[in-house]
């Protein structure tokens, strides 16, 4: 059980010999060059119709190919967008139409998003160790770089280290008053151990991720098209939509399924603002099984009726929401010193991003701490 990363580690290359899927990896492996070198306009720009085309792998259906695609011509076309002084508005159709495809298989936007940047982007440096931060490297890149990889790894090893709460929200979802007293306790001690692991993780974020350089040479490259002040016309797919500008999230924290689910399963809820909608919205960035578990959770779970007769189980219940509090604590505190801080500093390579929004649009620092508040706010 890996919560909700696959079930077997992601393919770092495609099982079948494709000209265009041979390209498509060549050319994301030279991304950190060809952005130092101002060279990916040429490179995709000088390509033909079909050049990197994934026809084969839509008519084959081969499941970790079209993963490892989704990824590879979503790092291609940010790189595209995001890799000059200006951002890029209109995509050549090269690119767009079979990142477009790949997309609508994958049940997403055509966008980069958390799953293809952290989920199906990693691979085990010693396939017979475990995932860990020291063996765990990322498959694709844009500048590259110990603080590149360190923060996307990070993630992953959050959402193995999470995979034992994800394990206990589907078990007490299905929980009820005729469940036993000691079953739901032990699912709420899972939860809150699995939760310690993730914050000892998350904490570690400092170790080999700089600020200023997360900010200035990572961050510019997640940012979507939707309310961003450097993109206010969107982003033209050549070739796709009838060439109508499109406008969608970038690449965030918040679409992964974890919290979400830890929100579902343990009935913590969030009064409705227009950020609550910002967050309905991130579900429709992610894999369609995994938004599909968050609502299946959010129907079911009766865990607050739990907690009426048993102190035992809600001093537990509070210890879980503890950990999901520090949890949405440190992430405050991060958004302050790798976002709020170092957007006050000139960023010489490219654009830093908005100094109010988050890589989705939204004013992050004030989501963050209600979210927090109200975690602490609902313990029993």
């Amino acid at each position: 059980m890996k919560g909700f990363l696959p079930s077997k580690a992601p393919a770092t290359s495609y099982s079948i010999e494709s000209d265009s899927c041979n390209r498509i990896e060549e050319i994301c492996n030279k991304l950190p060059k060809l952005l130092l070198t101002g060279k990916i306009h040429t490179t995709i720009n000088q390509l033909s119709k079909n050049d990197l085309s994934i026809k084969q792998l839509l008519v084959n259906q081969l499941s970790q190919d079209l993963k490892l695609a989704m990824s590879q011509l979503s790092f291609i076309a940010h790189a595209y967008i995001w890799g000059d002084v200006k951002p890029h508005g209109k995509l050549p159709e090269v690119l767009a139409k079979p990142w477009v495809e790949v997309a609508t298989h994958q049940g997403r936007p055509p966008i980069l998003s958390y799953a293809s940047y952290c989920l199906d982007n990693w691979f085990l440096v010693n396939k017979d160790e475990e995932i860990s931060l020291e063996n765990v490297a990322l498959i694709n890149n844009f500048l590259g770089g110990v603080d590149e990889d360190w923060f996307v790894t990070i993630h992953v090893c959050i959402e193995d280290a999470a995979s034992g709460a994800i394990d206990a929200c589907e078990k007490i979802s299905q929980c009820n008053n005729n469940s036993s007293e000691i079953d739901v306790l032990n699912l709420f001690k899972q939860i809150e151990g699995s939760m310690k692991k993730v914050n000892a993780i998350f904490a570690r974020m400092p170790e080999k991720c700089d600020p200023y350089v997360y900010y200035h040479r990572v961050r510019p490259f997640i940012f979507g098209t939707k309310d961003n002040p450097d993109l206010k016309k969107g982003l033209v797919y050549e070739g796709q939509f009838d060439n109508k500008p499109q406008f969608f999230r970038g690449e965030t924290g918040a679409q992964s399924s974890i919290i979400p689910s830890l929100d579902g399963a343990l009935q913590i809820s969030h009064t409705k603002d227009h950020l609550r909608h910002y967050l309905n919205e991130m579900r429709d960035y992610m894999p369609p099984k995994h938004r599909n578990f968050i609502s299946k959770l959010e129907n079911t779970s009766q865990v607050k009726k739990l907690l009426e007769s048993s102190k035992k189980l809600t001093d537990k219940y509070n210890d879980c929401l503890e950990e999901i509090r520090v949890f949405r604590s440190m992430h405050l505190e991060y958004a302050g010193t790798y976002i709020h801080k170092q957007s006050q500093i000139k960023n010489p390579f490219g654009r830093g991003g908005s100094t109010i929004t988050g890589t989705g649009g939204t004013p992050f620092m004030s989501y963050l701490k209600k979210h927090r508040d109200e975690t602490e706010e609902q313990k029993k």
